[in-house]
């Protein structure tokens, strides 16, 4: 697809005239456009669906007369659920930020994405690197924000590891843009387990779930995590947060393998086992000099 009139010059045969459309560039955007959406008319295959998500904010949003009309299509993508919905996120959010596309209940159903196979998913980087984008602005009700924190919380019991050192810094960092959210760490009087929890996780809609009246105790229990890399996140949470946000953007990819690579390559301290050097399998000095007569007799 050419980006301006000038690329419409390389022809195999005579060059048309000035006046022919196909030299038009606005004549190329028009075609271009009405040849994607009737592509996306037809019953695609899953993978196709996919890979054309992937590739349409980079190869075919740009080059559209107009985005908004991709509108109908993301939108019932993202209403599918699974992987689908993950990677509609992206074209969404550059409609709602550079289109003005109004959706009023894009939170809601983000919200409702977060589930415990999200972070087994394979597209989980590119969902957490847009969720991050989605939060940024300081302008999003404090209840949602806290809606979100409380979710990936309670979510992160049952998360892996290479996940786990990456949603702690993230919900920190909501923290850190949404200070009246902090709330949900010094609430003393907040609930210390799931059973007095009023946070309801079944809830859809993030403005009656609860969360602002909770805490996030189940950071508090990811201290005592059998990882150790978890449980030192885990230790950010109680402490005086600071200036600068935490960097996520490297450990959104993390994978077990590479966990495991890191703690085989840790050197790792030598511990005393015991305080005095032993001389044998049996200290003789301590029976009279001669263990072995104490219990054999050889006589």
């Amino acid at each position: 697809m050419p980006t301006s009139e000038d690329d419409i010059d390389n022809f195999l045969g005579q060059s048309p005239s000035s006046q022919d459309k196909v030299k038009s560039f606005k004549e190329h955007k028009r075609v271009f456009t009405n040849t994607w959406l009737q592509f996306l008319r037809l019953p695609l295959s899953t993978g196709v669906y996919k890979r054309v998500l992937i590739m349409l904010h980079e190869s075919v949003m740009p080059h559209m007369t107009n985005p908004l009309l991709l509108t109908d299509f993301l939108t019932a993508s993202y209403n599918i659920g699974g992987a689908i919905s993950l990677l509609a996120l992206h074209g969404l959010f550059l409609l709602i930020s550079q289109y003005n596309l109004e959706y009023p209940e894009f939170y809601k159903k983000l919200y409702g994405l977060l589930e415990p196979s999200t972070f087994h998913a394979k597209y989980r980087a590119r969902f957490f690197h847009l969720t991050d984008l989605f939060l940024s602005s300081t302008h999003i009700p404090a209840y949602l924000v806290a809606a979100f924190a409380k979710r990936l919380s309670r979510l992160a019991l049952t998360a892996p590891p290479p996940a786990l050192e990456m949603l702690i810094p993230f919900i920190c960092n909501l923290l850190m843009r949404h200070p009246t959210c902090q709330i949900l760490v010094h609430n003393v009087d907040g609930p210390n387990d799931v059973s007095s929890d009023p946070y309801v996780m079944s809830e859809p809609d993030p403005a009656k779930c609860h969360a602002m009246e909770s805490s996030l105790w189940e950071l508090e229990s990811l201290k005592s995590h059998y990882h150790p890399g978890v449980a030192t996140a885990a230790g950010l949470i109680g402490r005086p947060f600071p200036k600068v946000e935490f960097d996520v953007a490297e450990k959104l990819e993390l994978t077990t393998e590479e966990l495991i690579t890191k703690e085989v390559k840790k050197k790792q301290k030598t511990v005393a086992l015991e305080y005095n050097t032993p001389k044998g399998l049996f200290d003789a000095s301590k029976y009279g000099g001669n263990f072995r007569d104490l219990y054999w007799n050889t006589s």
